[in-house]
């Protein structure tokens, strides 16, 4: 087809968004939950008038909610700015808590840089910290955190579902070695609250970090639960808010958004057809770009996130073709957002056993809501176009080198 409504590419009038493992477009629940919190009850909480107590209704509700959906009580909802701070807190503000019993960690090599980075830190001020390896899928071996715990191990802290390749952890069986052993269990559960349906009873984890923006609601906010009777240092000092967990006045309309969204994602009979769409697309989409020769999916053929789609592909550097994508009004992402710009490959992908050189070509297509079959269709063939085009400039031989002068021209 041609023409203005046509298919050729550079004429689409709508972006193909394929980051949702970056951030979703805000939902219309979350949208229409915060409005009064924008406009109407924007009192401070924390106050005593009718404004405060407005705001405060707000709050509470909020925290209900979020606790409902993940079988906690409302008392062990600390709302935060988002997944960053939420793991910060959970990984930081636990270990010192505990740092008289032990100074002993345990993660993964494939968790969020908010993990990992804070991991390093509490290892320059004297703690230890275990990185446990990956098999091929990157999944964790529960046999090895199992290995791993000793009489100062106070933390735990493993990954619900990977944000880049989407492999699905065995959380569950991490948590009851966890809960016989006496550790403290934290999950980063920022990428799987959206699709899997969490409680914190079954899989029997004491900290678990969730984001808005990760299943359409606002950015800067999120929430970390926390088990009663699990100790904790705060990160921020200032005020008594959050049960004294953390400090500052609360972002009220970001609490009711991040509460609006997940209620609505997780309602179980919808968020169940709609998993089912995603994992269609998905692995349409992913049967088509590995058609592509050189292209190998990563992450569990089974165990995996049902909107993720990653791949690594020979002969092309994975920033270049999502620049490409972007000129086709694709939008797509080389991995973690968070790492975006680095000319380093993923650690994730190393962490798998992936080689740096083929790990550089990653690329990572994440569905959402809004995506169709059309949307699958066309980004197949841009893949395929945009890869071959790659290939073939970075096959191009060396330009030959200009003459010192040319014939007719003066000399200089």
């Amino acid at each position: 087809m041609s023409g203005r409504f046509g298919r050729r590419r550079y004429h689409r009038l709508v972006t193909i968004y394929l980051d949702h493992a970056s951030t979703t477009p805000l939902g219309r629940e979350a949208f229409e939950a915060m409005l009064p919190y924008l406009s109407e009850h924007w009192g401070n909480p924390s106050s005593i008038h009718r404004s405060g107590r407005r705001a405060r209704q707000g709050l509470d509700e909020a925290r209900e909610t979020v606790a409902m959906l993940i079988g906690a009580k409302p008392r062990e909802i600390v709302f935060t700015s988002g997944g960053t701070e939420s793991d910060n807190l959970a990984i930081s503000g636990a270990a010192w808590a505990a740092s008289a019993r032990g100074r002993h960690i345990i993660t993964s090599g494939i968790e969020h840089k908010a993990v990992l980075q804070d991991c390093a830190l509490l290892e320059r001020h004297g703690f230890e910290v275990t990185y446990l390896g990956v098999d091929e899928y990157g999944m964790v071996d529960p046999e090895a955190v199992a290995a791993a715990i000793t009489e100062r191990t106070v933390l735990v802290s493993v990954m619900a579902a990977n944000n880049e390749v989407g492999t699905i952890q065995p959380i569950a069986e991490i948590g009851s070695i966890c809960r016989e052993r006496r550790v403290s269990f934290h999950v980063d559960a920022v990428q799987a609250a959206a699709f899997l349906p969490i409680d914190v009873n079954a899989w029997q984890v004491d900290l678990l970090s969730i984001s808005a923006h990760k299943l359409y609601g606002p950015k800067g906010s999120g929430a970390l639960f926390v088990r009663q009777g699990t100790s904790m240092v705060p990160l921020l000092q200032g005020g008594s808010q959050e049960r004294q967990r953390r400090a500052g006045t609360e972002n009220v309309a970001g609490a009711v958004g991040l509460a609006a969204a997940f209620a609505a994602t997780a309602e179980n009979s919808k968020r169940a057809a709609e998993n089912d769409r995603l994992t269609a697309l998905r692995d349409e989409l992913l049967n088509g770009v590995t058609a592509i020769p050189g292209v190998l999916r990563t992450g569990h053929p089974r165990l995996r996130l049902p909107n993720s789609a990653s791949v690594v592909i020979d002969g092309i550097e994975g920033g270049d073709l999502v620049a490409a994508l972007d000129l086709e009004e694709i939008e797509a992402s080389t991995g973690s957002a968070c790492t975006t710009g680095s000319v380093e490959p993923s650690h994730v992908l190393l962490a798998m056993g992936i080689e740096p050189e083929r790990a550089r070509g990653s690329l990572r297509l994440t569905l959402g809501r809004e995506n169709t079959a059309a949307d699958i269709e066309t980004t197949i063939e841009a893949v395929t176009r945009c890869v071959a085009r790659l290939r073939a400039a970075s096959a191009a031989p060396e330009p030959a080198q200009a003459p010192a002068a040319v014939s007719g021209a003066p000399s200089v």
